[in-house]
This record gives structure tokens, C-alpha cells and sequence, in this order.
């Protein structure tokens, strides 16, 4: 296998974001992790902050590249050449979700998607959950890497 695409929002990226990363890393020539941009959708973090955490936290994997996309995910990765799109599973609900878009994508343009299973450690972290308890004061340090904690931070 060449070429993987790692999509998600990434606001903020968390430790089990930084995991599929680098085991994706492993198993492709390529991965690049495609942060969406959706104007219709409020973020805490603007589009080129999470692509610069993103960058941060892909440093050392020097077969991955950051970047943004906008409209259908399988027509950017038709356009980028990737056969395969890469998603973390936490939990039997988002296998249940991730199942139906997974055989819609490859009905509609035969792009695969492979599913890797969130760590034990990091299988109830989530993007949401990590704001929602930043903004209420809570310590979110163990769920993101230090450089994002250190930006979220600030943010808020």
C-alpha cells in the first residue's frame, strides 16, 4: 500500500490522533493527514492553527505530510492518489457510523478505508471532550501532546 489519507477536524488533535498517525505512518509509503475545513462549522481553532499543531506533532514521522480539504474526502483522495483512507475506532458506535461511510465511499469511487482500533489508552479521548473540560477548568495535559496543551491554553 502507497498512499493514505488520515482525515478529521483535529480541534484540538489529541494523544489517540497522534497514535493513528504514527501507526499509519508505519503501514504506508505515505500518509496525509487532511484536516477539514468546513465554513459552516464553529471551531475553536482556525484552519492554519490546527494545521501548525498538526505540523508539530508529525515532525518525526518524515513520511507524513499535513494538509486541508474541502468538499467530498474521496474526491480529494482521488485527486491526490490515495487508495485508502485511514480512521481510528474508539468505540462500537463509531465502528457503526464509520462501517456505512466506509462502503458508501468506496460504492461511490472504490477508495478503501482501514480501520485501526484506538489504544486502550487513549480510547475515551475525543476532540470534544478535551475542549468541554479545558473550558470548565479541568486538566487535559495527559490527552494531548504539550505542545497543543500549550496552545490551548492560550486559546482559552
Amino acid at each position: 500500500m502507497s498512499k493514505a489519507v488520515f482525515p478529521g477536524t483535529f480541534d484540538p488533535p489529541t494523544n489517540g490522533h497522534l497514535d493513528i498517525i504514527a501507526r499509519a505512518s508505519a503501514a504506508f509509503a505515505e500518509v496525509i493527514v487532511a484536516a477539514g475545513v468546513n465554513q459552516s462549522k464553529q471551531r475553536l481553532f482556525d484552519v492554519e492553527e490546527r494545521i501548525a499543531m498538526l505540523t508539530e506533532i508529525a515532525a518525526p514521522y518524515g513520511n507524513v505530510r499535513i494538509a486541508t480539504f474541502e468538499g467530498l474526502l474521496v474526491e480529494y483522495c482521488r485527486r491526490e492518489g490515495a487508495g485508502v483512507i485511514v480512521k481510528g475506532l474508539r468505540s462500537a458506535a463509531d465502528y457503526d457510523y464509520e462501517l456505512q461511510m466506509a462502503q458508501l465511499n468506496h460504492a461511490m469511487t472504490g477508495v478503501d478505508t482501514m480501520f485501526l482500533p484506538t489504544a486502550s489508552e487513549n480510547a475515551f479521548i475525543s476532540s470534544s471532550w478535551v475542549k468541554e473540560i479545558a473550558k470548565l477548568g479541568g486538566d487535559v495535559a495527559g490527552f494531548v501532546p504539550p505542545s497543543v496543551h500549550s496552545r490551548l491554553l492560550k486559546k482559552l
